[in-house]
């Protein structure tokens, strides 16, 4: 299945993991442990897995070809809404070696 990463730097990618796991729970299963820094989203089209690490917020997500870019888009758009006020930025790159989508904030969202 194809798939797609992000490495989003940031000091506290273990809040904005757990932030997003808990907003996307509300209307898909997500998982996020304290424990392992680690965590799962489950889209009808996919699935997205979290990781925190020292210094950055890993994102992968895996669907069918024609699903990637709104998986990225969707759990990209989230993260960059929480993570406003650090400016945070998801370049997705897709496992064919292309790159995938980019989010960020814009003058609207600002």
């Amino acid at each position: 299945m194809p798939r797609s990463t992000a490495r989003v730097a940031t000091d506290r990618p273990g809040r904005y993991a757990k932030q997003l796991a808990a907003h996307m729970g509300r209307k898909v299963p997500a998982e996020w442990s304290e424990e392992t820094g680690r965590g799962t989203l489950a889209f009808k089209a996919g699935q997205a897995e979290l990781t925190a690490e020292e210094g950055a917020l890993l994102l992968a997500v895996e669907g069918a070809a024609e699903d990637l870019a709104q998986l990225e888009d969707v759990v990209g758009r989230h993260l960059v809404r929480f993570g406003s006020r650090d400016e945070l930025v998801v370049a997705w790159q897709r496992d064919g070696g292309e790159p995938g989508t980019v989010q960020r904030l814009t003058g609207e969202e600002a």
